[in-house]
Parts: structure tokens; sequence; C-alpha cells
């Protein structure tokens, strides 16, 4: 398969922020008396804030109106963010750094599509902030992941059809994604064993191999 377009998740493959949200989830949690842990962590991997917000309220101890819900959504964004404040372009790997190079050097068009409202934001202090063809993200989708939505749009920016483009991620509800939007998928981590998957990846090195 030629794919002319590469759509990248963003955090879990071009970047690392799980300890930011990690401990921005479970110091809401910590306020409102509920457990929270690893385990737990692990069920929000690549959903929107709100669904991992109900994930964690599942184990509360009370009901929440939908003002409350929004309210804690956007404390833990607050708390998010001042947290992503303390990235700097040290935070891009440099095997990320090399493979975008790479890919840019053989033509292909980069973007990156993730469910973050954040992306932008993470982008700039990682150093990418003017460096993708395009970006969609949470600011612009009604529909989070397993739901195409955001790749979809990603590949229209590009001015592609999704089976010229290679969507790759690390959770398995973006393969999912990417299966259900007609997209090829690359899958690192977990997603690397999701039966799905177009090419499964032991680094993001090895898409400089493979395309």
């Amino acid at each position: 398969m030629t794919w002319r377009g590469i759509i990248f998740d963003l955090d879990g493959v071009l970047c690392f922020t799980d300890q930011y949200h990690y401990q921005a989830w479970k110091e809401l949690a910590g306020r409102e008396g509920i457990y929270f842990d690893e385990t737990v962590n692990n069920r929000l991997r690549g959903i929107s804030r709100m669904d991992s917000l109900k994930i964690i309220l599942e184990r509360a101890g009370k009901s929440y109106t939908e003002g409350e819900k929004a309210s804690l959504a956007e404390w833990k964004n607050r708390r998010y963010r001042e947290l992503l404040g303390k990235m700097t372009e040290e935070d891009l790997p440099e095997e990320v750094r090399e493979t975008l190079d790479g890919l840019r050097t053989k033509g292909y068009k980069l973007a990156v599509g993730s469910s973050s409202k954040n992306a932008k934001f993470i982008l700039s202090r990682i150093g990418l902030a003017d460096y993708f063809d395009a970006v969609s993200d949470g600011t612009d989708i009604a529909r989070s992941k397993p739901d195409p939505e955001v790749f979809l749009k990603a590949a229209g920016r590009l001015g592609l059809e999704p089976s010229e483009c290679l969507v790759v991620e690390d959770a398995l509800a973006g393969i999912e994604a990417a299966a259900a939007g007609g997209f090829g998928s690359a899958g690192i981590g977990e997603a690397a064993g999701h039966p799905q998957v177009t090419c499964p990846l032991k680094s993001i090195r090895d898409l400089l191999r493979m395309l």
C-alpha cells in the first residue's frame, strides 16, 4: 500500500504527558473522595475528557448534575494545563524528531489527529507548533475515538482520502477509529497487538524503515 499522508496521535506517540493527566485526575478524584489508581487511569487512554470523567465517577458515592460534571472537567483541564506548562522542547524525544524529519524528506504530508483539546498548546511547548501540514483535535470534533471523526478531518485538511493516509496510534481506541474510517494504521505499544492494526511497530523509528 502506498500512503501519501501520515496522521499521528499526539500523546503516547509524539510526546508523553501521561504523568500530567494522571496527576490532575488523581488530584480531582482525591478532592471528591473517589478512589483512583493506575488501573483506572489506563481505561482513560485515547478517550475524551468527559468520557474519562464518566469512568472516574463510576466509583463516586453520589450522583452529579451535568453542570457539576462540566465544572469538574474544567477544573481538571486547568490543573492539567498548569502541569503542561513544565514541558519544553526537551520533552520531544529525539527519535520522534528524526522520524518526522525523515518522513518530510521522503515527501509525506504530516498531520496530528488527537482527541485532546490541548493539542496545539502541547505542540507549542515541544517546539512543533508550526511543523504539521494539518492539526485536527478535540476543539473541532463532536465525537472522540473510536469514532473516526478526528482522523477524517485531518485527512480532509491534508486534501487526501482516508485510504491514502496511515494513522499512527498507541491506543486501542485509535486503531479502531482508523479502521472505522478506512485508514491504514501503525500501532505502537499496546496498539501494536490490536487485531485490526495494519502495521505493528516496535518504535516510531520503524516508520522510516517501513515507508
